[in-house]
């Protein structure tokens, strides 16, 4: 079933509130990852502990920083479907995502059974065979 305006506003003032946040996460990450040099990290006497602490530190704040931008992406691609009129449809199927699927992830571009499938290829990506 299609969704309702009211749901869509609803929606779209998630989305952009979420969008918000993230910008603000993201600009946050890159400043830490701006002052926290690795050799700030590391220390003045470095070992090989102190070395890999270091690298794990920076590793995980640069993955957090393309994790928040991944999402901030289909932010804004859930916004391009909400301007053209598909949101809420499933980008493979084209049957209606579930409104609680939308809300608990309003990015979302695939009905839960599609991202289901989608997730296992990438799990599970096919092997060249002779």
């Amino acid at each position: 079933m299609p969704l309702n305006q009211k749901t869509l506003d609803a929606l779209k003032q998630t989305i952009e509130s979420r969008r918000a946040a993230l910008l603000a996460e993201i600009e946050a990450g890159v400043a830490r990852s701006r002052s926290e040099s690795y050799g700030r990290l590391a220390g003045e006497v470095t070992d090989r502990g102190d070395e890999s602490v270091a690298d794990l530190m920076v590793d995980i704040g640069n993955a957090e920083v393309a994790r928040d931008a991944q999402e901030l992406r289909a932010l804004d691609a859930a916004l391009e479907r909400l301007a053209s009129g598909s949101y809420g449809q499933c980008a493979d199927c084209t049957r209606d995502i579930g409104v609680e699927r939308l809300r608990a992830s309003p990015g979302a571009s695939r009905c839960i059974e599609c991202q289901r499938v989608a997730e296992q290829r990438l799990a599970h990506p096919s092997e060249p065979r002779l």
